[in-house]
């Protein structure tokens, strides 16, 4: 299975978010590492998975209407 790797500015631009709401208020709350992202050869640098994020992105939207057709 192949992967898109994304920077954090390409992730910016796919999502809507702004990059700084994603280093600060999304890595490691919603998006995991070695799960939505990693850091090939140890380094500092950070690749988001494509694949992980979205579909994690629709799967919290399935959850969230789920949700809020049982109250």
């Amino acid at each position: 299975m192949s992967h898109t790797y994304l920077t954090t500015q390409e992730l910016s631009e796919r999502i809507k978010y702004n990059p700084r709401t994603i280093r600060n208020d999304l890595k490691d709350t919603v998006l995991i590492e070695g799960i939505h992202y990693i850091r090939p050869f140890g380094g500092r640098k950070i690749l988001y998975v494509w694949e992980e994020v979205e579909k994690d992105m629709r799967t919290s939207i399935k959850g969230t209407v789920n949700a809020m057709a049982l109250q």
